[in-house]
């Protein structure tokens, strides 16, 4: 297995389709069949080295270069490996995504980890709206694996999400975790309106400002003291406003109860 570097040579006019060139696709490829690759451009299918200059690498590492925020679909399905992208990028970003790690160092379009299983994603800026929730037409969000967004990001952040964890270190856009089925998301700074909406169960943790909620959350009874502690410790490996959480008391709500739900906020003070 060998590694790839792959450069941008120009900015492209229309967006490409970057589905199928992940790290364990490319590893079993040499040089020239990479180059040969077809992605989509527009309509038309288009060999590989028309837009990137190839070149091999001595480790296992996918590694794109430029301003990528043209190119959709990067690391779509990724099954294993590392993949870097050392830019912006498009929509769609570690969408499906079943394994290995993904590092997006720049801004991600709309949809990036929608229904992601495994694997873990992280992205150093913002992110477009609907991240870890669903496909258009589909009924189930993120599925597994950590996302972490190390920028802001905007509405819809979670929706139907269903299982892992997803972290935003920075705001969030209006509907956070709507129609959450389960799962944990943790934010550490402002929530825009109707955080929560329609979620059934799961947990969002607000690690800065108190959020505004909603007449349809019911202040909880009963402390949740050993769960907190077993959830605070896993949030705090990835740092910041979530390094301290083991060290600070919490108030739950319950609901959405107007859509029968029983998940929780958890409002860290």
């Amino acid at each position: 297995m060998s590694g790839f570097t792959l450069s941008l040579k120009a900015p492209v006019p229309l967006r490409l389709d970057l589905r199928g060139v992940t790290p364990t696709a490319l590893a079993v490829l040499s040089a020239a069949e990479v180059e040969r690759l077809p992605v989509g451009c527009g309509n038309a299918l288009v060999p590989l080295a028309e837009f990137f200059q190839v070149a091999a690498r001595s480790d296992d590492t996918l590694l794109l270069q430029g301003d990528l925020s043209c190119c959709d679909y990067v690391g779509w399905q990724m099954d294993g490996g590392a993949l870097i992208a050392e830019g912006s990028v498009g929509d769609y970003a570690g969408g499906g995504m079943k394994a290995g790690t993904l590092a997006v160092k720049g801004h991600a379009g709309e949809l990036a980890a929608c229904e992601m299983a495994g694997g873990t994603l992280e992205i150093t800026g913002n992110v477009g709206d609907f991240a870890a929730s669903t496909l258009p037409g589909s009924m189930d969000g993120m599925r597994g694996g950590t996302l972490v967004v190390r920028g802001n990001a905007g509405a819809r952040f979670g929706d139907r999400m269903r299982r892992g964890t997803a972290l935003i270190c920075g705001d969030a856009g209006d509907f956070l975790a709507s129609r959450l089925v389960a799962g944990t998301i943790g934010l550490a700074g402002r929530a825009g309106v109707h955080v929560g909406y329609g979620m059934r169960r799961g947990s969002i943790v607000f690690a800065g400002p108190a959020p505004e909620v909603s007449a349809t959350f019911v202040p909880a009874v009963a402390g949740a003291p050993v769960f907190w502690q077993l959830l605070s410790r896993d949030l705090a490996r990835h740092g910041g406003a979530f390094g301290s959480l083991a060290s600070r008391g919490i108030v739950r709500h319950l609901g959405d109860v107007a859509a029968g739900g029983k998940g929780e906020l958890i409002v860290v003070r």
